[in-house]
């Protein structure tokens, strides 16, 4: 068996599509929806993340706002630039580009920016929503990992989901997307004992830790789906994932690829995201 690759890039393609027709459709009510993305420092992936964010608002027919500060940026003043586009009604989503300068406490600054823009899912209110299935904002790359799920018409009910990682970016939420869905959800973690004991049990893994070949073709159930959500680079520089592709793709039914993946989702659910605020936004004047 050769698993079958989830295309990432194909599958945003198609998603944005979808995006690019209901904003040309709020177009016609007077509202575009606008991304507010703000980075403080000259991190160079952040630069990237970042210039790939704008491009896609652009092409979906968004609205964006690129605001670049040095890295001596001080914390009260990226605090009042967030209360300024927290009452900007040109924005419908803020983002506040992580890692941010050592001397600004991340977490008080995603606290500040408002629930209502909050299109990356990290406040804690759009984290309280998700636990208790309320509408909110879901954290865009486990977003759209369910959406890769959703695009082979897999049915979760019954089976059994391993999370590996629990980041309150991705393995925290995505631990409970699929528990949403009525998958048996397994969180495994640094401390976890046996990690391949776990995930031979699985009939979905999601490895998401940041670290090479944590995932190998022995620790895969024939059968399995696989999603990787690792952005690691191999010894020629080349990027990979946190899953050993190359073997579990022999053992695996479906995989995602790296890059190709779950990369370009994350960025279309940050879009689908925006685009949800601001038809939240004009449904609440009607």
């Amino acid at each position: 068996m050769t698993a079958q690759l989830i295309d990432g890039n194909a599958l945003s393609r198609q998603l944005r599509e979808s995006v690019a027709q209901r904003v040309a459709t709020l177009k016609t009510q007077g509202i575009t929806p606008g991304l507010a993305v703000v980075l403080v420092g000259d991190n160079p992936a952040s630069q990237v993340y970042v210039r790939n964010k704008v491009k896609a608002c652009h092409d979906t027919g968004m609205h964006s706002v690129l605001e670049q500060y040095g890295a001596t940026m001080t914390e009260a003043d990226l605090l009042a630039r967030v209360d300024a586009l927290n009452n900007d009604p040109t924005i419908h989503g803020i983002l506040v580009q992580l890692p941010l300068p050592a001397h600004i406490d991340a977490h008080k600054v995603i606290e500040a920016i408002s629930p209502a823009k909050d299109v990356d899912g990290f406040h804690v209110a759009s984290a309280g929503a998700l636990m208790v299935g309320q509408p909110g904002f879901w954290p865009c790359t486990p977003y759209g990992c369910m959406k890769m799920l959703e695009s082979i018409g897999y049915n979760l009910r019954g089976k059994h989901a391993v999370v590996i990682g629990r980041s309150n970016i991705v393995g925290k939420p995505m631990a409970l997307m699929l528990l949403q869905q009525n998958a048996t959800v397994t969180v495994c973690h640094s401390a976890t004992p046996d990690l391949k004991a776990m995930t031979l049990q699985a009939d979905v893994i999601v490895a998401a830790v940041g670290k090479r070949n944590v995932l190998t073709a022995d620790m895969v159930k024939p059968g399995a789906v696989v999603i990787d959500v690792g952005m690691n680079r191999n010894d020629e520089g080349k990027l990979c994932g946190d899953v050993d592709f190359a073997g579990v793709k022999e053992v695996a039914s479906h995989i995602t690829p790296v890059p190709g993946g779950v990369g370009p989702m994350t960025i279309t659910m940050l879009m689908v995201n925006t685009l949800e605020s601001a038809e939240r936004g004009l449904a609440a004047q009607a």
